[in-house]
């Protein structure tokens, strides 16, 4: 909180300035717009593909041309920092045709029902599949009192994530050992990472047997699966060298090849980095059908969303010379391992997650916030949208200004309405109608201390928020976080919404990995269950006998599952579960907490509770949180 009263007194101190230049940069920039303009008049190559807002998506015809629009645009191919927001993107996608066992069990929390997305523990009903550290496991999962490792699938990198589609395993692993591929005798590009696609066999649990690899260099992002395909989005950055520029390249079951650069779209928009996004799609069942792919040169991309037909990319771009902060969204068609480049387009501000996208009908509606950089002009500090797009991406309906000054903490698509909340010393909860594209509106708004992070349904008239309860600071235009909050919201009065219920976990410095990982969140409406892994910290009041001050963080006292039940007007503790014998972690923790016993996941299999930390699975009742048995991993 203090980072917003540190950039007033920098923008104050440079305001006058900045004026007094304004004019001198306004010329410089249009100078600078018309002599792009001209470029791209006379570059520009003759298959460009059209939106309606003027937008473009380009295929470069030749290595040379694509060559010389990286080399014109002045970047070096330097990437000291490559971001890439692992896991923040969530493709809607329609129900696998995995066989399910005839066991009631928990599946990944996922943005849109019908979506697979990958995880580090996945459940079939009957066995588990689990990343642990550099091995998947295979653990026998029910009954309860059967439950045991059946096989180690031993990897040599980072496994980022995995899917069960059956009798198909499909694990995500990130290498570092590079490859080497030569473009000319004096010019040799070796990319730092390798992501592998592995599928395997495990009609044997027992003994799974791999299949099938898919190897390309760069970084993974994100991967969703539909039916029988795997659609996977890999990264890579543009190396410059000697003039020479690197393409993707691809290893299917050791053959090497490199990326067309004909094959690659792009968009007239001069960024200051340059990366590959590509994105794949492989059956993991039928392995006699090859894997297909299309490639894009574009900024960073930070989030991606798809709905059924359509997966859309979110890059952030931010012009220095006007000021002006927007993001680039690209949409590509998907079906089966049909891949084609659609659209492009453009709104202003940032995306916080995946939750900011959604598709709904013939429109695709997006919430973005202006950052203060807008301040430098003497302009508000941060503003929030929601725009509407037609498939061209073209705008064509807007709700601007919302909550000047704050920010979008968190953001939930639900058919015709849209819920947003913003923060800076209390919870706006805004609900906004959707219903005519053209026209978005605020229906209502509450505001109460605190925020959500994230929002999940509990049903059309009611919302989950898990986030932080705070407390109003005497000293500044802020409030000072505290513990976690978990918040009951009712929506059947759009114009009046209202907290119906909460509950707040522990004192400032309690986490969760649900504020920034929604797979870490465990509901099911019939069960009227809610399980969070929860990091405790509490404050020892007698260290403070004139009162706690808000901003006291607690110290770290546990560590391990809250359970919880959630009826339509009550959120009420169960119980809590734990993997810690001791304290020891937690005593020699300091600032930052990391043990091998910290909860990560739950899930549920019939009547049986199973929390999953790096050491073990501990099985307990789900009614009275009994421990049945535990499975100690190796």
């Amino acid at each position: 909180m203090y980072k917003a009263s540190s950039k007033d007194l920098l923008n104050a101190g440079n305001k006058l300035a900045v004026r007094s230049f304004s004019a001198v940069l306004m010329g410089l920039t249009l100078g600078l717009l018309v002599i792009n303009l001209v470029l791209f008049l006379v570059y520009a190559p003759s298959n460009i593909i059209l939106s309606s807002n003027g937008s473009v998506l380009l295929k470069f015809s030749s290595y040379t041309e694509l060559k010389n629009f990286i080399n014109r645009s002045g970047y070096t191919g330097y990437y000291p920092y490559y971001y890439v927001n692992v896991i923040r993107g969530g493709l809607a996608l329609t129900a696998s045709r995995a066989l399910e066992a005839s066991f009631d069990y928990s599946k990944t929390n996922v943005q849109v029902e019908g979506v697979d997305e990958a995880d580090i523990v996945k459940s079939d009903g009957e066995y588990l599949y689990l990343v642990s550290n550099n091995k998947v496991l295979i653990i026998k999962a029910y009954p309860a009192d059967e439950a045991q490792v059946v096989a180690e699938i031993q990897l040599n990198g980072t496994v980022s994530g995995l899917f069960i589609n059956g009798d198909r395993l499909v694990v995500f692993e990130s290498s570092y050992q590079g490859i080497k591929f030569v473009r000319t005798p004096d010019t040799v590009f070796s990319p730092e990472s390798v992501v592998h696609i592995r599928v395997y066999d495990v009609v044997d649990r027992g003994d799974p047997v791999l299949m099938k690899t898919l190897s390309a260099d760069g970084w993974y992002f994100s991967s969703r699966m539909i039916g029988d395909y795997v659609y996977v989005i890999v990264t890579t950055p543009v190396i410059v060298r000697e003039g020479e520029v690197s393409l993707p390249i691809i290893i299917e079951d050791g053959r090497l090849k490199e990326a067309e650069a004909s094959d690659i779209y792009y968009t007239n928009v001069t960024d200051y980095g340059y990366g590959y996004t590509t994105v794949f799609a492989v059956n993991v069942v039928d392995d006699s059908v090859e894997p297909t792919y299309e490639t894009f040169l574009l900024g960073a991309s930070t989030s991606v969303y798809a709905s059924l037909s359509n997966v859309y990319l979110a890059i952030p771009y931010y012009d220095y010379e006007m000021n002006v902060e927007t993001t680039h969204i690209v949409r590509i068609r998907i079906q089966g391992n049909t891949i084609s480049s659609e659209a492009s387009g453009v709104v202003p501000g940032h995306v916080l997650n995946q939750f900011s996208m959604d598709e709904y009908g013939e429109y695709f509606r997006i919430a973005t916030t202006i950052s203060d950089f807008q301040r430098f002009l003497g302009e508000t500090s941060q503003s929030n949208n929601v725009y509407v797009l037609d498939m061209n991406l073209t705008i064509v309906g807007r709700l601007e200004d919302i909550a000047p000054g704050e920010s979008i903490y968190s953001a939930r698509f639900m058919g015709a309405k849209c819920y947003l909340v913003t923060f800076k010393k209390v919870d706006p909860l805004f609900v906004i109608g959707l219903d005519d594209p053209a026209s978005p509106r605020v229906l209502g708004k509450l505001k109460i201390p605190g925020f959500s992070d994230y929002l999940h349904p509990y049903s059309e008239n009611l919302l989950i928020g898990v986030g932080k309860e705070t407390v109003e600071a005497e000293e500044g235009d802020f409030a000072w976080y505290q513990g976690v909050k978990i918040a009951l919201f009712d929506v059947s009065d759009m114009a009046n919404p209202r907290q119906i219920a909460s509950y707040v976990i522990g004192d400032r410095g309690t986490d969760s990995p649900v504020l920034y990982d929604h797979k870490a969140f465990l509901f099911d409406r019939d069960r009227n269950l809610l399980a969070l892994p929860i990091l405790l910290a509490e404050i020892d009041e007698s260290q403070y006998p004139e009162g706690v001050p808000p901003n006291a963080y607690g110290d770290y006292v546990w560590q391990g599952l809250y359970v919880f039940t959630v009826t339509e007007d009550s959120i009420s503790l169960r119980g809590r579960v734990t993997h810690m014998d001791n304290n020891e972690d937690l005593l020699k923790s300091g600032y930052y907490f990391d043990s091998k016993y910290s909860v990560k996941r739950s899930l549920y299999i019939e009547d049986m509770l199973y929390s999953i930390s790096d050491a073990k699975i501990a099985i307990n009742d789900l009614t009275s949180l009994e421990l049945v048995n535990e499975v100690k991993l190796p």
